[in-house]
């Protein structure tokens, strides 16, 4: 496999370049998991690194290398995203001042 000579900037790796391995399009993982081993033998803490921009290409838009930075806040949630999802349900909180049954949007019929 190929890999990129890629740094790191902020948190722990501040300043270290690693070899990172890229993937089928050629660019490494958008983010990088560094387990840091406890001082005191407990659980490592995991580290997250966000993959950034570090030179921009000839043309705007490609983007020839990368770096990381330190991401303190660690890993946002993620929630696979597929076309037919629907979004998620949020509880309707505001009350109903509607005088009768008719949906909203929908014309009142006077002869019912």
């Amino acid at each position: 496999m190929k890999s990129e000579d890629t740094p790191f900037e902020g948190g722990p790796m501040d300043g270290r370049v690693l070899p990172v391995l890229l993937g089928i399009t050629g660019h490494p993982p958008k983010t990088y998991r560094i387990p840091v081993p406890d001082p005191q033998g407990g659980p490592p803490t995991v580290v997250v690194y966000r993959r950034v921009p570090r030179k921009q290409g000839a043309r705007p838009g490609l983007t020839q290398s990368w770096k990381y930075e330190y991401a303190p806040e660690g890993e946002p949630s993620r929630r696979l995203n597929w076309p037919w999802s629907k979004p998620d349900a949020k509880p309707d909180t505001t009350p109903d001042t509607t005088p009768d049954a008719t949906p909203p949007g929908k014309p009142h019929d006077p002869d019912e």
